[in-house]
């Protein structure tokens, strides 16, 4: 009977995390299709969405002082702003042409010991906050999309050579994921 349940629980190991990441996909990706369903063919809303995206990306690149304007209105409206910025800011953050999560490092948390925190250099230096000796370090939540920054002495940083994917990866994994 122990061998049946060994063998159950490594089934289960096996089979969850696929059918998981093919399940949350597939129900992302039908989201996506039904925001624009078109006559039910499946796939179509999904590929016109992809279409009027990159159509949109083109534009934009090309008449950059509409978005300029547009985005002026937008932060200065009250509440709007707060929200729109936040936003935008963490999406330029992650996918942006200057992308804040690529310098990867080992912050040491405490003084006089051996504890250490992997994060993302944010900013290199708090001179705006009157503090150049500090520097902004962004730690992601494993198993989570949140996290949370930290101003930390720069002695206590140190720089990773390793690809910041594949870091990120590692810290949301809970360590799980191999560097």
């Amino acid at each position: 009977m122990k061998k049946i349940l060994g063998y159950f629980l490594r089934g289960l190991l096996i089979l969850a995390p696929i059918a998981l990441t093919s399940y949350i996909l597939f129900a992302f990706f039908h989201w996506l299709d039904t925001i624009f369903d078109i006559n039910g063919v499946p796939g179509l809303g999904l590929g016109l969405m992809i279409v009027m995206l990159t159509l949109l990306g083109f534009i934009g690149s090309q008449v950059r002082p509409f978005i300029v304007l547009g985005e002026r209105i937008l932060n200065r409206l009250p509440v709007v702003n707060i929200l729109y910025s936040s936003i935008k800011d963490i999406f330029d953050a992650l996918l942006g042409e200057e992308q804040k999560f690529n310098c990867p490092v080992l912050v040491k948390v405490f003084a006089g010991t051996e504890c250490y925190k992997i994060g993302f250099v944010t900013q290199d230096t708090m001179k705006a906050m009157h503090r150049p000796d500090l520097t902004a370090v962004y730690f992601p939540d494993s198993y989570n999309f949140s996290g949370e920054l930290l101003l930390v002495p720069r002695e206590n940083v140190t720089f990773l050579d390793l690809p910041s994917a594949q870091v990120m990866k590692f810290v949301v994994s809970g360590g799980v994921a191999k560097l």
